[in-house]
């Protein structure tokens, strides 16, 4: 897979969750590909994150990335950026986050997720 094909598979992956498009997500998961975070250590399959997302685009209003650096790598393509919008209760959400992916078949196998997780208690109700 070429660099500008790893990076179309982002593209496509990062503009589809703000639209709240989680077929198009889901398309882009290849049959068993693995989703980790570092806050939690736990490892999703792509259903299971699917749901997580589906909360996400359902309870954070104008959720958008900024901030977003993006590189092809050999193997995918790794991206940071801040995950920014408005929590259920109202407070500013800000979540600087490095996402590190491995694609396959212009789609992607594994995904590892940093963030600080301190951030995430703007989602606490």
């Amino acid at each position: 897979m070429s660099a500008n094909e790893s990076l179309e598979v982002a593209d496509k992956f990062f503009a589809a969750i703000p639209r709240g498009d989680l077929a198009a997500v889901r398309a882009l998961y290849a049959p068993g590909a693995e989703i980790w975070h570092n806050h939690d250590g736990v490892t999703q399959d792509a259903a299971a994150n699917l749901r997580v997302l589906e909360w996400v685009v359902r309870n954070i209003s104008g959720l958008r990335y900024e901030d977003v650096r993006r590189s092809a790598t050999p193997t995918g393509f790794v991206q940071q950026h801040v995950l920014r919008g408005t929590a259920p209760n109202g407070k500013p959400l800000e979540i600087p986050a490095c996402i590190v992916c491995r694609v396959e078949g212009g789609r992607i196998t594994r995904l590892d997720e940093y963030l600080d997780s301190a951030q995430l208690a703007a989602l606490a109700l």
